[in-house]
């Protein structure tokens, strides 16, 4: 039996693929949001090509419905309701010792640093609504990157790549399909409760086949800069979609470019300031001193347009305060798990007491930026009278390498 410390994975395998490139392969970051039917084949593809760094992202815990449509699952993860992005990595890198996969317990848009999506080669979507992949794409295009998104219904399967410049998933909403959204992040339970609505039926055949063809357009993107775009040896679905049809085993490819001047979902993060020695474990008046003196300034203003912190929420009837002091996309949870919250909840409307914009009046101070809602290797949106700077979480880049 060959020991693992002995051979190099894919040897004498990719190499007959003549535009192939295992050390490229070797050196890629992928992420992949979402770790259900679809997240499972696309993460067991990864790594059996053979990719460098797989970053699992998904909050959901393992039930047992998933266990016919998710080859990476097993019985007893179901049991003991182990999170999803967890199980899925272990069991990748029991497939292939020679990677790393990193999981991430959490939400796509709020508890993942834009850092940690501008560092990858790609993103990959496997998620199951349009809330989510709405905003899954503002992350990756304000980050300047593809994401290729995958989506499963009985037995017919789409796959669409968008990249910035060429197709954006906001441009191709409907205007009701844009209201819905809108509707929907107006709601004071929006991130947990709202992504895990409106799934469909899945089958382990449709997983499998709209998941590698996720995985297949990953190693194409990830090969891009090793060609000249004019003689590139593949073909991207990039600007396109690809529709299978399982009924009657048609497959089609469209043309699909959507980009509309003047989306919001267009602006980019750039230029970045890199290399402070910042952290998402430092105070609120830590971080806010430190970005006075990178920026050169007396005042300072961060932007918290993902993730607002809430102080507290109040009901109408009866009119009460409850101090919560959480991001809020934690506000769901700890309103499910309060029996006295829960219970209003279903009665009466809450209001929030929020924190958009935190500065040197911001009450808590002592607070760190984990606490406040911004995740370990973020960028920071800051205002200042100067104009405007993106900061880089840095010091938290090694928990990500």
């Amino acid at each position: 039996m060959t020991d693992s410390r002995t051979y190099e994975w894919g040897e004498g395998v990719f190499t007959l693929l003549s535009w192939f490139k295992k050390e490229k392969v070797g050196d890629a970051r992928v992420l992949v949001a979402g770790a259900g039917a679809l997240g499972n084949e696309v993460i067991k593809d990864l790594a059996l090509f053979g990719v460098g760094h797989i970053f699992v992202v998904d909050f959901d815990r393992i039930e047992i419905s998933n266990l016919t449509r998710s080859v990476l699952f097993r019985e007893e993860d179901a049991f003991e309701h182990r999170y999803k992005a967890e199980v899925a990595a272990r069991r990748a890198m029991e497939i292939n010792p020679q990677i790393k996969v990193t999981p991430i317990v959490g939400n796509l848009f709020s508890e993942v640093g834009l850092a940690l999506y501008q560092s990858v080669d790609v993103i990959i979507g496997c998620l199951d609504s349009r809330l989510a992949r709405y905003q899954l794409n503002r992350m990756a295009m304000r980050a300047g990157k593809t994401w290729i998104d995958g989506s499963i219904e009985n037995l017919t399967g789409v796959v669409k790549v968008y990249t910035p410049g060429v197709s954006c998933y906001e441009c191709g909403l409907s205007r009701e399909e844009f209201n819905i959204i809108m509707l929907r992040t107006g709601c004071a339970d929006v991130v947990r409760s709202q992504t895990s609505q409106g799934r469909v039926a899945t089958t382990p055949i449709s997983a499998s086949i709209v998941g590698a063809v996720q995985a297949q357009e990953a190693m194409k993107v990830i090969h891009l800069d090793a060609y000249d775009s004019e003689k590139l040896p593949f073909t991207t679905l990039q600007g396109k979609m690809w529709r299978y049809e399982g009924l009657t085993n048609d497959t089609h490819t469209y043309r699909f470019e959507s980009w509309k001047k003047n989306c919001p979902a267009h602006e980019q993060w750039t230029p970045v300031m890199t290399g402070a020695d910042m952290s998402a474990d430092m105070t609120v008046k830590e971080a806010l001193d430190e970005l006075k003196r990178i920026c050169g300034v007396k005042a300072v203003e961060i932007n918290m347009m993902n993730n607002k912190f809430v102080e507290a929420i109040v009901c109408d009837s009866p009119e009460r305060e409850f101090m919560v002091m959480i991001p809020e996309s934690q506000l769901d949870e700890t309103i499910q798990s309060d029996a006295e919250l829960r219970k209003l909840s279903y009665r009466t409307l809450f209001h929030k007491k929020f924190h958009e914009n935190i500065d040197s009046y911001f009450p808590f101070q002592d607070l760190t930026l984990r606490q406040i809602g911004i995740p370990y290797f973020d960028v920071l949106k800051v205002s200042t009278d100067k104009g405007g700077f993106y900061v880089e979480l840095s010091a938290d880049r090694t928990m990500f390498e």
